[in-house]
């Protein structure tokens, strides 16, 4: 018998505040309607304001939870958020290799509060295992730029950096979002198939941020398991 609803797994960190990490994903997998399974890789202790303290778990049940999932539930499509370190990125990357299944790839670098989510040598870990395996990635202005090396200060500079995450480390789209770039409309730039797409909404003044990149990332890999377009 064919499964009725679809499945998105959320392999990321946990977030006990409930506002980022695979509680803002499950929340967002419901809210489009799709059955949420996750694959925890660290727990924090954090809330709206702060990551007091960061636990990894080991690789390997990080790649068990994925396995559990994918052998009897499947997965029609995943994201991933927080991985930590470069052990975990590896055994992620060689699980989703394994199963094939689709994977949106949040490259989750720093916190908004500042605090530093992935380690230093796992950056080059995640460039060349994990980001050559994704249907898209999801930076912001600072991950696209910690990524490429480059300063990103407007919609030029971010169009072009959404084509050079494509062309440099293989993703198959790549969207850099508007959110940090300033001006009164907030602009993600998509580079997909050697076009450029914009996706333009008027800037929303609030300062409830946190987790807004882990739940943007989660509704794209919800629709992905949908069968949706990238588009």
């Amino acid at each position: 018998m064919s499964r009725k609803i679809p499945v998105a797994l959320t392999i990321a960190g946990s977030d006990s505040g409930g506002g980022a990490g695979i509680q803002a994903d499950l929340k967002t997998f419901a809210a489009m309607g799709v059955y949420g399974a996750s694959a925890i890789t660290s727990i924090t202790a954090q809330n709206t304001k702060e990551v007091r303290a960061i636990y990894d778990l080991p690789p390997d049940i990080v790649a068990m939870q994925i396995e559990a999932v994918a052998d009897d539930i499947g997965v029609d499509a995943a994201k991933t958020g927080m991985l930590s370190n470069a052990a975990i990125i590896s055994k992620v990357s060689n699980v989703i290799k394994r199963y094939g299944f689709p994977v949106v790839v949040d490259p989750v670098i720093v916190a908004k509060s500042g605090a530093k989510l992935l380690k230093d040598d796992a950056i080059d870990v995640l460039k060349k295992e994990l980001i050559p395996l994704a249907k898209i990635i999801t930076p912001n202005r600072m991950e696209a730029e910690t990524l490429l090396g480059v300063e990103i200060k407007d919609l030029k500079s971010a169009r072009e950096a959404a084509q050079m995450l494509v062309d440099i480390y293989g993703c198959e789209a790549a969207i850099v979002k508007g959110g940090h770039i300033e001006g009164e409309y907030s602009i993600d730039i998509m580079y997909y198939k050697g076009l450029l797409y914009e996706f333009k909404s008027k800037r929303i003044a609030t300062r409830n941020t946190h987790g807004t990149g882990c739940s943007f990332s989660a509704a794209i890999a919800a629709g992905i398991a949908k069968g949706k377009s990238i588009v």
